[in-house]
């Protein structure tokens, strides 16, 4: 579904601190004397540089607000909230998992943050984790396409995607204020809802607090489980199995604020559990064997924020924004075997664990304009880095306990000029990884030939001391704005990146069960390199609107999962399915492989007024293409296949209307041991009223995949075992107090 959303031009940075991203809300668009639509020229609070307006900005962030947000908000998930948005796309794993996709790259090269600092998990470990944050608090969420690790380090390379609250919003009310959520959505039975208050205790200080949850039963698809299942007769159809959900989350938060700035703590509790869809059935049937075990996930997290900011703490800066967040976490996967001998469902000890404790912090400082070098003004900061995986408690791990430091030095500098505005900056890192010990736990999980079914293992991984790794990464970028005329502009922006490998890259080894996996990681890996190009055209104003981007990316050295055929070697794109080496437990043995890749695409969406008067009505059109391809040949796998969506938009005294198109194309450009991805429609529709009498309120009722498709995602690494939702319908309501 593409929803209409609202694209601020704010700077690349992101949106810190979370006070200044609060106030990204929006104002309604006002007519022009021409009667045509023109979008206000909206302060950004929290740009980095200082308070500039979205036309005097260099680089481009699109933000996801209000009405548009509740018109999403129904996934749950924020790969969900985010998909059919131009360039991203979502990387579920059923209901529970829904990772952002943004042109091609997901994972460790895609940065989650909530309220500007980094979201604590183990999703970049892991296809099947759900990412730790609770789209239903987010008062805007924003999105960054293309590399951030300026600001953010490696695990930006592909961009970046923050969810914004009100939990540090710098502004306190006079009296009691909240807001209320609550919606229903008869596939699934899905049940969920929000409350949030905000309770001043004196004129600057505030208690703020909400609570949030979650409940859904197994999906309804259209047509089979197995994609396969469509040449078959076996019994899982119409039912995505063990696809329920439940989760929750909680905070509370102490905010002060004074002439001087402010400062905010705050505690947030998150818990969810959920299945990794996959057809269970205690039976076989003639042609496709199914399994009688299942996965199971419970994840939680403790995190504990600061946010800080302080006005013209000394003479030439104008601001120093210092954040904190420490988070403990601890995932177990689960797997249940069906005993048909009882009819009953036995629990089998933890298969995988995953315990962490991260910290995470940054100290801003920017300075006042510098008139001796044009007006040049900026914000230079550092930010530290501490992740202890601490795994399982009976040893038994996919990825070797280790503990990663990073810290990183930044600048981030504006120079305005006649024809608009330039904007650079550099970054240094300093990245080490420490792995712990392992004796014999590795050496017992190979067979004694140092193999697996006839593929031969790096003989780095028996070691049982590897000792540290250490990575030295540096970007730049620099960008321009153009101003052509009163409406047009013209962005353009360079960066160079380069991103360390992840934990499990480098240290992986052994049986991911709920992913389906058998991986195997390179201790010896080195840092990606990623040069990356942007030109985008945009007009904001008048009865047509629009944004048209290009890009290009070359990464040296990306590293992904290699498989291997029937003789041991490295599989080769085409190559039938039956020639994939499985470890002896079923699952797909994966080695982290780097090679030379190539991404590129374009992106665009555009508005126009068809009428501005008692009855306005307004078109929409988006869409965007996506290649990714191995330079010496053949392509990358899990892009996003291209897609193209219409829309109309109207609405009546106080009622709103949508109805939206979307076409999804076939994916015939296939990696290594990947099938083509069949084309599919996504038709729905959005119901708004307002009540006069009640201020405040929206009642919503909308539909979703109307013309109930069996739709496969083909970003996603279990396409053939999840299809999207089928049809849905869905009635809430929200209200502001």
């Amino acid at each position: 579904m593409i929803l209409r959303f609202r694209t601020l031009a704010v700077s690349w940075r992101g949106a810190l601190p979370a006070a200044g991203l609060a106030g990204l809300a929006a104002p309604a668009a006002v007519l022009g004397d021409s009667g045509a639509e023109v979008l206000p020229q909206v302060t950004v609070t929290g740009d980095p540089l200082g308070s500039r307006t979205e036309s005097e900005l260099v680089r481009p962030i699109s933000v996801v607000e209000g009405e548009a947000l509740e018109r999403r908000r129904g996934g749950g998930t924020i790969g969900e909230v985010l998909d059919g948005l131009p360039g991203i796309s979502n990387a579920d794993f059923g209901p529970g998992v829904g990772r952002p996709t943004i042109r091609g790259l997901q994972g460790s090269r895609v940065e989650e943050l909530q309220d500007g600092m980094r979201i604590s998990d183990v999703s970049d470990e892991g296809v099947d984790h759900a990412v730790g944050g609770d789209s239903r608090r987010a008062q805007s969420v924003e999105f960054i396409r293309g590399p951030a690790t300026l600001m953010y380090g490696s695990g930006a390379a592909g961009g970046a995607v923050n969810m914004v609250t009100s939990r540090f919003d710098p502004f306190i009310g006079d009296q009691v204020s909240g807001r209320l959520y609550g919606a229903y959505t008869d596939n699934a039975n899905k049940r969920q809802g929000y409350a949030g208050v905000e309770v001043p205790l004196t004129e600057g200080f505030a208690l703020r607090t909400d609570y949030s949850l979650s409940r859904s039963d197994d999906a309804d698809i259209a047509g089979f489980q197995l994609e396969e299942g469509r040449d078959g007769d076996h019994l899982i159809r119409d039912t995505l199995v063990n696809s329920d959900v439940k989760d929750d989350s909680w905070s509370l938060t102490g905010m002060w604020s004074e002439d001087w700035g402010y400062i905010g703590v705050g505690y947030d509790r998150w818990e969810i559990e959920y299945g990794v869809p996959e057809a269970f059935f205690p039976v076989h049937t003639s042609d496709i064997e199914l399994s009688d075990e299942y996965e199971r996930i419970y994840a939680e997290h403790d995190r504990f924020d600061l946010r800080s900011e302080f006005y013209d703490p000394f003479d030439g800066f104008s601001a120093a924004r210092f954040n904190l967040s420490y988070t403990e976490f601890v995932q177990d996967e689960i797997e249940y075997e069906y005993d048909t001998s009882t009819g009953r469902l036995d629990e089998r000890e933890p298969e995988a664990t995953f315990e962490q404790d991260e910290l995470d912090a940054r100290l801003e400082l920017t300075h006042d304009p510098l008139d001796a070098l044009g007006g040049l003004r900026g914000t230079v900061g550092i930010d530290f880095h501490d992740v202890d995986y601490i795994g399982a408690a009976d040893g038994d791990d996919l990825i070797r306990p280790t503990e990663t430091t990073s810290t990183g030095v930044f600048v981030v500098e504006e120079l305005p000029t006649g024809f608009g505005a330039v904007e650079f900056g550099a970054r240094l890192n300093h990245e080490r990884s420490r792995p712990a010990d392992v004796a014999d736990q590795q050496i017992k999980k190979v067979a004694e030939d140092g193999s697996i079914n006839g593929v031969d293992v790096p003989e780095r991984n028996f070691q049982e001391e590897l000792g540290s790794r250490t990575f030295t990464t540096g970007s730049a970028s620099a960008g321009a704005r153009f101003e052509l005329d009163d409406a047009h502009r013209l962005r353009t922006s360079v960066t160079y990146a380069e991103r360390a490998p992840s934990a499990e890259q480098l240290y992986a080894f052994g049986r991911h069960g709920a992913a389906g996996t058998w991986e195997v990681g390179d201790p010896d890996l080195g840092e990606e390199q990623y040069l990356n190009l942007d030109i985008a055209l945009e007009r904001h104003q008048g009865a047509v609107r629009y944004d048209a981007a290009v890009f290009y990316n070359r990464v040296d050295d990306y590293i992904y999962f290699q498989s291997f055929d029937d003789n041991g070697e490295p599989l080769r794109v085409g190559a039938d399915d039956d020639e994939v080496v499985q470890e002896d437990g079923g699952d797909q043995l994966v080695y982290n492989t780097a090679a030379d890749v190539h991404l590129y695409g374009l992106e665009f969406e555009a508005e126009h007024d068809l009428t501005v008067a008692d009855w306005p009505v307004t078109a929409r059109a988006s869409g965007d293409y996506l290649r990714g391809r191995f330079r010496d040949g053949g392509s990358l796998p899990r892009m996003t296949a291209p897609r193209l969506g219409i829309g109309v938009d109207t609405a009546w005294r106080t009622l709103d209307f949508a109805v939206d198109w979307r076409h999804v194309f076939r994916q015939t450009d296939t990696g290594p041991a990947e099938t083509e991805t069949g084309s599919y429609n996504l038709v729905g529709f959005d119901i708004g009223w307002e009540p006069q009498d009640v201020e405040e309120l929206r009642v919503f009722f909308r539909g979703r995949n109307l013309l109930d498709e069996d739709g496969r995602r083909h970003e996603s690494f279990f396409k053939s075992s999840a299809p999207i939702l089928g049809r849905n319908y869905t009635l809430g309501a929200s209200y502001n107090f």
